[in-house]
C-alpha cells in the first residue's frame, strides 16, 4: 500500500504497550450531539445561570479558543464577556446571552473544528499500527459522531479500530480495517445529511410571476392601519391578532411569507446590528429566547400586537429595554 502513515507501530510483542498508549479509561467529553441536545433543552443561558449546560458551553468555547475563563458551570461576568466577544466576532446580536442563534453558530464552528480536517488528508489509506496526522483527523471525526472516546494521539490502535468498525456497521458500510478515501467520503456525506434544515423566508410569487421589491414604507403603513385591533390568542386576522399572527399577516399582504411563531421568524431572518424602519425587533418575555416581536418604526418606536391590542411602544421603556434581544431583517 502506497501513501500509508509515515510512522508505523509494530504490533505483536508491542500490542500490550500500544493498548496502554490508548487507555480505555481516558475519555474526552460525552458525545457531542448529547451535549448539543443538553444546551438546546436548557433554553437561553444568561448571567446568573449555574448548571451543567453552562459548563458545557464554557468547554466548547475553550476548545474553540474563544474562552479563557474558569470552567465552573457559572454564567458569571467573565463568561458573559466572552459570549459578547464571540457574538461581536461573528456578527451576531451582542446580548451576552446564549440564545438559539448563538448556539447555532457555536455548533457550526464545532462541526468545522472536528470535520474540516478530513478534507486535507495526505494519505490515501491508513491501516492498523500507523501513527500520523491523518489518523488523528479521523479520530476527531469519529469522536464528533460519538464513536471514538480516546485521546487524539494519531495512533491507529485498538480504540480507533473499534470506533471505525462500529461506525461502518451502524451506517451499513462494508467493514474494512483499512481506512481509505471511501471511508472518509462516507463520513462527510453522512454529516451533510445530518445538518439541520434552516428555515428560509420565501417570496410568494404574484399572479403574473413578476418579481418586485416591497418598500419598507408600505410595510409600515399597512402595519399602522391595524392600530387598535384587539389581541386574540392565536389570532391571525384583522378581527384579532396575536404577536406573530400580526407580523405574518402584514408581510403576507405585501407578498412575503414568514413563519408563524416568533422563534421560527427569528431563525428565518437576517441579523442586523441596528434596526432600520421595517426591520423586526425581538424580545424575551414570558419564556427563554425570542417570544415577542414587532416592526421597527424609527426613533426607538415599534408597532406590535401586545396584550392590549396592536399598539406602538417605545424600546427605551424599562420593560422593553431589559428584554430586548436584537433586530433582524426579512429578505427576499
Amino acid at each position: 500500500m502506497s501513501g500509508i502513515g509515515k510512522h508505523p507501530v509494530i504490533f505483536g510483542t508491542l500490542a500490550t504497550s500500544l493498548a496502554f498508549s490508548q487507555p480505555f479509561s481516558v475519555y474526552l467529553e460525552i458525545d457531542i450531539k448529547q451535549q448539543n441536545e443538553k444546551l438546546k433543552n436548557a433554553g437561553t443561558l444568561s448571567y446568573g445561570t449555574h448548571n451543567e449546560a453552562v459548563n458545557i458551553l464554557q468547554r466548547k468555547l475553550k476548545k474553540l479558543h474563544l474562552y479563557e475563563g474558569e470552567i465552573n458551570g457559572k454564567f458569571d461576568v467573565i463568561t458573559e464577556h466572552y459570549v459578547k466577544q464571540f457574538q461581536r466576532k461573528y456578527l451576531l446580536n451582542v446580548t451576552g446571552r446564549v440564545n438559539k442563534e448563538t448556539l447555532q453558530k457555536i455548533t457550526e464552528l464545532e462541526r468545522e473544528f472536528y470535520l474540516a480536517p478530513l478534507s486535507s488528508l495526505e494519505e490515501t489509506t491508513v491501516d492498523m499500527g500507523y501513527h500520523s496526522e491523518d489518523v488523528k483527523k479521523i479520530q476527531m471525526a469519529l469522536h464528533y459522531f460519538g464513536y471514538y472516546q480516546g485521546e487524539f494521539d494519531g495512533i491507529y490502535g485498538p480504540l480507533t479500530k473499534q470506533a471505525a468498525e462500529l461506525f461502518q456497521t451502524e451506517h451499513d458500510i462494508p467493514v474494512k480495517t483499512e481506512l481509505d478515501k471511501q471511508f472518509v467520503e462516507h463520513m462527510q456525506s453522512i454529516e451533510e445529511r445530518n445538518k439541520a434544515v434552516v428555515h428560509t423566508v420565501k417570496k410568494i410569487p404574484d399572479q403574473n410571476q413578476v418579481k418586485h421589491n416591497v418598500a419598507t414604507s408600505d410595510i409600515v403603513s399597512l402595519a399602522k392601519s391595524y392600530l387598535g385591533t384587539p389581541y386574540v390568542w392565536g389570532g391571525e386576522s384583522p378581527s384579532g391578532f396575536d404577536c406573530s399572527g400580526y407580523l405574518q399577516y402584514v408581510f403576507k399582504q405585501k407578498g412575503y411569507q414568514i413563519p408563524r411563531t416568533v422563534s421560527d421568524i427569528w431563525n428565518a431572518t437576517v441579523p442586523v446590528n441596528q434596526p432600520s424602519v421595517g426591520d423586526l425587533v425581538f424580545f424575551e418575555t414570558y419564556k427563554p429566547g425570542p417570544s415577542h416581536a414587532g416592526i421597527y418604526l424609527g426613533n426607538g418606536e415599534f408597532i406590535h400586537a401586545g396584550t392590549s391590542g396592536v399598539t406602538v411602544s417605545h424600546m427605551s421603556t424599562s420593560y422593553w429595554e431589559t428584554r430586548y434581544l436584537g433586530a433582524k431583517r426579512v429578505v427576499q
